[in-house]
């Protein structure tokens, strides 16, 4: 079984900043992508960021310049840089990573997510 932990959410001002961190343990043969999504009250989850082994980002419109994500694959970890923050930030923040727990044997998995929110 695998699982991802959140830490590094709370509670925090606009224009200030947060640092999400996710650590991923159990049984990993390998994990390629590693997300970040959301969930506003009332909203759609969204995927804010992802990043792959190789490095590779991708960031979602609302969130680019602002937010930075990266990992150490050493450690199965992987990190939101959140800047600039603005009250519609706040959400419920879930990490996300399809993971091979075998070879050819990919499953999905999510963390329990963490808090965090921006007063105006």
């Amino acid at each position: 079984q695998v699982q991802l932990v959140e830490s590094g959410g709370g509670l925090v001002q606009a224009g200030g900043s947060l640092r999400l961190s996710c650590v991923a343990t159990g049984r990993i043969f390998n994990i390629n992508v590693m997300n970040w999504y959301r969930q506003a009250p009332g909203k759609q989850r969204e995927l804010v960021a992802a990043i792959t082994s190789g490095g590779s980002t991708n960031y979602a419109n609302s969130v680019k310049g602002r937010f930075t994500i990266s990992r150490d694959n050493a450690k199965n970890t992987v990190y939101l840089q959140m800047n600039s923050l603005k009250p519609e930030d706040t959400a419920v923040y879930y990490c996300n990573a399809p993971v091979a727990v075998a070879p050819q044997d990919l499953q999905n998995f999510w963390g329990q997510g963490t808090q965090v929110t921006v007063s105006s």
